[in-house]
């Protein structure tokens, strides 16, 4: 004799909430780390040019931002640093004396662009904006370049993006961007495009846990994906053996 229907209908309905459940905490879990400001994509090559976006996602459901700025890192100055036009938005390239010098291969560097300031536009609430920058010679000795970030808000509220990444590799409260530097492809052989380089092997992505950009969040995302539908196939496999039992 099968199940009654509505026996059948409850285990289904049952099925569908918990997967639905599981899914939503996966996804909470998530959408955080997706919220700050970060630097895409998110590695280059070191000792060339390369052409990156500062992706500003609105996290405010009450007010939109209105001002953006980055800092450039003074350690290692990047001595031709050039900026995409946005619409709606107005843009300060405020370029400073180094109180100290700094020699490279291409020649001692005394000025440098420090800070770039986008104003006067509006990211609404559940909207994201991308701030295009070109800029160069990547430096080669050091593997990763931090940009700290500053976003305000319309309410006059001013989060900071400063944070630097942690020793072990979890992601702090309020990270800062960060460009991964890596060593330029030997001359003859094909160069990984930018994008390439900045995501690496889901095995890896899931070794390494939590971290910065993007990958990070498709690694917890996919996690979260493959547990719902383990769940599903679990109760729909236990629906089936009752019925076949039955």
């Amino acid at each position: 004799m099968s199940p009654k229907p509505h026996r059948r209908l409850a285990v289904l309905r049952r099925a569908a909430a918990l997967a639905a459940a599981t899914t939503a905490l996966t996804v909470g879990l998530a959408v955080p780390a997706l919220a700050h400001v970060t630097v895409n994509p998110g590695s280059a090559e070191q000792g060339g040019f390369t052409k990156v976006a500062f992706r500003v996602p609105n996290e405010r459901d009450d007010a939109a931002t209105t001002k953006v700025e980055v800092h450039l890192p003074i350690n290692h100055p990047l001595p031709f640093v050039s900026v995409r036009p946005v619409g709606g938005w107005k843009v300060d390239v405020h370029e400073s004396k180094l109180a100290k010098p700094v020699t490279t291969e291409h020649g001692e560097i005394t000025e440098a662009v420090t800070k770039i300031t986008w104003s006067g536009g509006k990211i609404e609430a559940g909207q994201f904006q991308e701030f295009e920058v070109s800029m160069g010679f990547m430096p080669k000795d050091t593997d990763r370049l931090i940009f700290p970030a500053t976003q305000t808000y319309s309410s006059g509220e001013v989060v900071e993006w400063d944070d630097e990444p942690k020793a072990d590799g979890s992601e702090p409260e309020r990270p800062a961007p960060v460009l991964k530097l890596v060593p330029a492809a030997a001359e003859g052989a094909p160069a990984a495009s930018p994008a390439a380089a900045a995501t690496p092997s889901m095995a890896a992505v899931a070794v390494r846990g939590a971290g910065t950009g993007g990958s990070d969040n498709t690694a917890r995302i996919l996690a979260g994906v493959g547990i719902a539908a383990g769940v599903i196939g679990t109760v729909i496999g236990l629906f089936g053996l009752r019925r076949s039992r039955a």
